[in-house]
């Protein structure tokens, strides 16, 4: 029912446009006015537009607090002796059950013969704030057009006002931007305190064992409780590294023949299927990486290990024929392949945008293409092409599907690509998995792994822009 009223707070507000326009046009018959009718109608319409917006959002942000309190005035007795996270649970189930939705579990009796009559007021509760919120909005954009109307002459900078609510707008966006990151870094910092008042930073930066599982009781056997992210910090390198060395030379000699050497036919053709790979789910390929890669790559490691075996080369062979599915390699191979068109589209529109007097100049002074693309173009270009590994680089610290899925879970201090590995992101998602309590070392390790994953993410944005900054001014 409450939707009811939004096409009436659209149409009063196209009506506020019309009306406005209209009475300037009337007001300023005959006379030099400021700005034009339709722009009065404009300001009309954000006058009786913004104020009803500024309503439901604030209905959208008190109306659930309020609502929980007016459940809880009016809840028998037997549901508010319950313990406040049952009782929260019990309202939560009364508001399903009022609109219609099964409830999540299942209540014990008095409970269960409660639940209905608390669902029939929690309906009630709602309707009656969602009418409340709409009726609010709609009063409150009455008013707005009541007010601009009484404003509306010759005289009135209309244009300046509405120009004014658009910088307005746009200074709003990148405020929300800007807050985002700053709440982002403000409770990365918050918790990991936290964590770091409880586990020494050298602990965790240089410590070799990770064993977050503490010991809830005292006899409790196997949750040594150790922090050091070391091995972590070693199997995000090492994977990334190897995803590196698969994006980096593919996708950038790709990018170099897309651009300097296919036609325009075949380029119009490899470079959308190239481009395709980016549109794949990364669970795509931690399946390809699981199911295909890793079996191949087992049954091409213990078939070498096989062939070494019993000669000089034994203890290599014994090893080789023990590798299995998961490993470094598989996950940082097919990440590899995922990174590609980030590397190769970003590299091959930096390309192009090269001024056509370099290359033309170059030929000129009888270099030869290839000379061209490596003492001209890739120079000129390579800025960009920083920025476009450096955003790789990112996108594969950041992975988490590919390396669950063909990496593992054990945290290693190894370089080998044959063992088995995993990373930040992995045991951030491992930490945060199910109902946790945010009172622990262990899930408030996941805060001081997010904050170190940041420091480095931001390290590699600075190492960007000075890059960026020494070449620009350098083939500017």
């Amino acid at each position: 029912m409450t939707w009811l009223f939004l096409p009436i707070l659209i149409a009063a507000a196209v009506a506020a446009f019309l009306g406005g326009r209209a009475l300037a046009r009337r007001r300023s018959s005959g006379l030099r006015a400021h700005s034009r009718p339709g722009q009065h109608g404009a300001l009309a319409l954000i006058w009786t537009a913004a104020p009803a917006l500024a309503v439901l959002l604030a209905a959208a942000v008190f109306a659930p607090g309020l609502e929980q309190q007016l459940m809880a005035s009016g809840a028998p007795e037997a549901v508010q002796e319950l313990e406040p996270f049952r009782r929260q649970a019990f309202y939560a189930d009364a508001g399903a059950v009022g609109a219609g939705r099964p409830a999540a579990q299942i209540w014990p009796a008095p409970y269960a013969e409660l639940l209905p009559a608390e669902g029939r007021r929690a309906a009630r509760i709602d309707l009656m704030l969602s009418l409340g919120g709409w009726v609010a909005a709609l009063l409150a954009a009455a008013l707005g057009a009541l007010y601009v109307f009484s404003r509306i002459r010759p005289d009135l900078r209309a244009r300046n006002r509405v120009e004014g609510w658009i910088v307005g707008a746009l200074f709003a966006c990148s405020a929300v931007a800007v807050l985002t990151t700053i709440g982002i870094v403000a409770s990365l910092v918050f918790d990991s305190t936290r964590f770091f008042a409880s586990v020494p930073i050298t602990e965790f930066l240089f410590g070799t064992q990770w064993s977050p599982q503490t010991a809830i009781r005292a006899d409790q056997v196997g949750s040594t409780g150790a922090f050091g992210a070391l091995p972590l910090f070693a199997g995000t390198f090492l994977i990334m590294l190897i995803a590196m060395t698969v994006a980096a030379p593919v996708g950038l000699f790709s990018a170099i023949y897309l651009s300097e050497y296919a036609g325009p036919a075949f380029r119009a053709t490899v470079k959308p299927v190239l481009e395709i790979l980016a549109g794949v789910p990364t669970v795509v390929y931690g399946f390809f990486a699981a199911l295909t890669v890793g079996p191949a790559m087992r049954g091409f490691f213990n078939g070498v290990g096989a062939l070494l075996a019993g000669g000089p080369l034994d203890p290599v062979g014994q090893y080789l024929m023990l590798v299995q599915n998961q490993m470094a390699l598989v996950a940082g191979g097919v990440m590899g392949i995922m990174l590609i068109p980030f590397v190769s589209s970003l590299s091959d529109d930096i390309i192009n945008a090269v001024p056509q007097s370099l290359r033309d100049g170059s030929y000129a002074m009888g270099a030869t293409k290839s000379e061209t693309v490596s003492r001209v173009l890739l120079p000129a270009a390579l800025p960009g092409v920083a920025g476009a590994m450096l955003l790789a680089m990112s996108r594969a610290i950041g992975e988490t599907m590919i390396v669950t899925m063909a990496a593992g879970l054990a945290a290693r201090l190894t370089l080998n690509p044959l063992d088995t590995v995993t990373t930040v992101t992995v045991q951030i998602v491992t930490l945060l998995t199910g109902d946790q309590e945010f009172d622990s070392p262990k899930t408030l390790a996941a805060f001081g792994l997010g904050l170190t994953l940041f420091v480095v993410t931001l390290l590699l944005n600075i190492i960007a822009q000075r890059i960026v900054i020494t070449y620009r001014q350098q083939y500017d």
